[in-house]
This record gives C-alpha cells, structure tokens and sequence, in this order.
C-alpha cells in the first residue's frame, strides 16, 4: 500500500472514530476552519506526559476553570499551582508549566509563538510537546512521536530493534509518513489509533483502517512489537515520615525547590536511603520531641525506585512547620497524602 493510501485510510479512520477530548477540536470543527486553542493543546500534553487520559481529564478541566488562559496561569502563585498540579507526579513539570506560561506572558504577549522554533525556546518545551502544539494547534507539518505513535511505527514496519534503542529508527520512519496536509488530524490520528486500536496488549488488528499495510500483522505476533530490552529492576529506598498534630492540624514543611517533588507542601520526612531507619535514628531526626511511637509503613513507586516509609505519629508542637486543618490536606502529592491519611487513621 503506498503511503497517501495509508494517509487517506487512517485520516478517513479518524473523521469517524476521533476520540472526543475536552482539549481537542474535532475534524469537523477543524475542516470548518476552527483552530485549536494553542492553551489547551500545550497544557492537556504537558498533563499526559507519563499519565493517562483518565486521569489527566479532571485536572485539565480543573485547571482551565480556574486558569481560562495561560495570562491568567502566568499570574497565579506558585504555591497555588503547585496544590492544584498534586497527584499528577513530575513536579519539576509544574514548574515548567509556570516558567513557560510566564515566558509567553511576557515574551509574547500571552500568545504562543507559532513556529516549532520558537515553541522549543519556551521552558519546558520539548522536542515532543513543540512539535504537538506546533501539529496541533498552528498545523505545522511537525513529526509528532508519542509511546503511542512508537508502538504504531514498530508494528507497520515491524521493526526488530528493541526500546529504546529503536526510538531514532522509529521517529524516522514517522517522518516519512508526515505531509503538509492536514499534519495535526494526522498526529491525532496516529495517537488515537495506538490508543484504541493498536493497543499495547491485545491489538484489535480486525477493526485497523491500516492492518493491509502491517508488516508486524504479518508476522502473525504484532503484540510483541516494539521490542523491549529486560528493564532494570528499581532500587528500592527507605524512609520515615512523621505524622505530628495539634488538634485538628498536621505539620507540614515545604520542601526544597530544586530536587523530586521540590516546592511540594510534605509531611516533615528523613532522608530516603538504601538502608532502613533504626528507632533511634527515626527518632533523632523528628521535627519535634513528642512522644513518637510506630503507627505502621505505607509504600510508594516514583519513575526511579520504590519507597517504604515508616510512619511516626505523634501529639505535640513544633517550630519551623506549617500546621494545616487535617481537611485541607488533598493538595499534597500522594505519597504524602497516602502517608498522612494511613497516619492518621491511627488513634493515639
């Protein structure tokens, strides 16, 4: 099958199988001449990048509720986005969100640069994310490559080459498939297929607009592309995590800018190490000298490695926190919510 018979199929595909999205414009819309909200397609990708659509979709519409431009999310408090980004994970990606809303504010007068160039001189701008906004929102004929897109490529051309290592091979072969014609349909396209059709597990090659021209279809295991090389088990670390109240309230500490979850509201905490924490040592390191007991471990799993934290609960005051109503703790990034929530369950 020539490509702009596989371009013509799958594009047909998408007119009548787009998913509906609160970020996207449909192909309707866009065939009458709607553009895309430059806003909206950069913020939902930054939200997508290492979560999923369902999860992603609450913390997008709460975020355009309250910040309807990125003006009005350039204006806003750090610590205020920093809350409403909790959950989502990759801090260090909420930061970037405000540095780049605050560069466009400025820099271009709180309208997105419309060159591929320009979006990748944005903060936290990517080679991926510049060429989805510049695909998406301006119709930039941009080579979009998500895990989505990767998995597409190593199954049409059956690519043998492991991830991810393949990831050159496969962009390149993208590329190949990218026209002046309708380029940000295309990208969705291609991501809407690796997400409903061409799925990780079990692909349903019967209901593939493209499965003529599959190679990996072809070879009879198409699930078994992309290739994978054995990972790396994850180094599993240590820590102690101290639930301290006064009345109603729980101390909290901000944690350093730089660094995982850097700027986070967090439940004061030891250093995290290969090593358990001895009760001496756990102790040692309390925000304050109340009488500190063992209320049980909740364990957590970031990108990098695993965590338990031990959980030390205790009644009493403290210098140096911030006390905050045990109501308003839902802004914490998880690992400190499911702490705080399994520390607090404890009586004392």
């Amino acid at each position: 099958m020539a490509p702009e018979t596989l371009r013509a199929r799958l594009l047909a595909w998408y007119d009548a199988n787009a998913r509906s999205l609160p970020w996207r414009l449909g192909p309707r819309d866009h065939s009458a001449g709607v553009r895309a909200d430059p806003y909206r397609v950069w913020l939902s990708e930054v939200m997508l990048q290492q979560t999923t659509v369902p999860h992603a979709t609450p913390y997008f519409l709460k975020f355009t509720a309250r910040w309807p431009t990125v003006t009005d999310l350039a204006d806003e408090d750090d610590g205020e986005v920093m809350a409403a980004w909790a959950g989502l994970g990759y801090y260090a990606r909420a930061r970037n969100l405000l540095a780049c809303a605050r560069a466009v504010a400025v820099d271009y007068g709180g309208v997105f640069p419309d060159t591929e160039e320009a979006l990748r001189g944005l903060p936290g701008l990517g080679a991926y994310t510049a060429a989805a906004v510049g695909a998406i929102a301006f119709d930039l004929p941009t080579n979009v490559v998500d895990g989505n897109v990767e998995r597409v490529m190593a199954r049409l051309f059956a690519v043998e080459a492991p991830l991810p290592d393949a990831k050159p091979e496969l962009k390149r072969l993208a590329a190949g498939l990218v026209r002046d014609h309708r380029p940000g349909d295309w990208a969705q396209a291609l991501m809407d297929l690796g997400a409903t059709v061409c799925r990780p597990k079990a692909p349903l090659c019967d209901r593939c607009p493209i499965a003529a021209h599959c190679a990996g279809l072809t070879t009879g295991a198409p699930e078994t592309y992309p290739r994978r090389t054995a990972k790396a088990e994850r180094p599993h670390r240590y820590g102690v995590a101290y639930v301290l109240t006064r009345g109603d309230e729980v101390a909290l500490v901000r944690r350093p800018p730089r660094g995982l979850l850097g700027g986070m509201l967090a439940l004061p905490t030891s250093d995290w190490r290969a090593e358990r924490w001895s009760d001496a040592e756990a102790v040692r390191d309390a925000p304050s000298s109340a009488a500190w007991r063992t209320v049980g471990e909740v364990e957590h799993g970031f990108t990098h490695f695993t965590l338990t934290l031990r959980l030390l609960r205790a009644e009493g005051d403290a210098t140096g926190v911030i006390w905050s109503p045990r109501r308003d703790l839902d802004g914490l990034p998880s690992v400190f919510l499911k702490a705080a929530r399994a520390g607090l369950t404890k009586l004392l």
